[in-house]
């Protein structure tokens, strides 16, 4: 078995509980409320850029090109893929996504964001790796789960949405990432490896918690669940 299908039997527990949580399956059924996808995309703009920030300090601990040709392309991933998803979940909620950009983060994506750019600055390259690779697997998985039980057609509100996380790139970016972090493990000493295990699967609990963040209009303020306000 491999240090990453280690990771995955660990956390299965958490994966299974981000398929079954009410905003996934309100993808599934094309019905999530609309408030609570408004926060998700607000939320997930800021998030993916703080993503690409933790790709560029992965770039400046590498050694090889290869391993920094790679991070660049998970780059070019982000800016250039990972916003049709965002449109077709504008497009559900009637906004435009130029509207959804630039607000401040809820609490749960900021914890997120900050444990990101701690193994970031102070972790190795298979710490930040560990604790990067739960974003597009967990994705990844919903789209392939989604798939198999709703079977979409165009017609379904949230098609794209759910084609674009069953589609081959993201398995392509998931494998790429597999394949660095089960390297990275071969040479790692125990100690490291249980550093690079404590960042996945706290990253697997945040990634659910940023569903339910999503789902629950979480803020600073502690608005009641599902706010009914239509300020952007």
């Amino acid at each position: 078995m491999t240090f990453t299908e280690q990771l995955r039997q660990e956390a299965d527990p958490i994966f299974e509980a981000i398929i079954e949580h009410p905003f996934v399956r309100g993808i599934a059924a094309g019905n999530v409320p609309k408030e609570a996808v408004k926060h998700y995309v607000k939320a997930d703009f800021e998030y993916l850029n703080a993503f690409m920030h933790v790709y560029g300090i992965a770039i400046s601990k590498c050694h090889d090109r290869k391993d920094m040709a790679f991070f660049s392309e998970q780059i070019n991933f982000v800016i250039n893929s990972e916003t049709h998803p965002h449109h077709n979940l504008c497009n559900y909620i009637g906004i435009p996504y130029e509207a959804l950009q630039g607000y401040p983060l809820p609490p749960s994506a900021d914890h997120y964001i900050k444990h990101m750019k701690h193994y970031a600055h102070e972790g190795s390259l298979g710490e930040i790796l560990a604790a990067l690779l739960p974003c597009p697997w967990t994705y990844l998985e919903i789209g392939n789960r989604l798939m198999d039980e709703v079977k979409p057609d165009e017609n379904h509100p949230l098609y794209e949405w759910i084609h674009f996380y069953a589609d081959g790139e993201m398995e392509n970016t998931t494998m790429k990432l597999r394949r660095h972090l089960d390297s990275w493990a071969e040479g790692a000493s125990e100690r490291e490896k249980k550093a690079m295990t404590d960042a996945f699967i706290k990253s697997c609990q945040l990634e659910w918690g940023f569903w339910e963040m999503s789902y629950n209009v979480e803020t600073w303020d502690l608005n009641p669940k599902h706010a009914t306000s239509t300020s952007l």
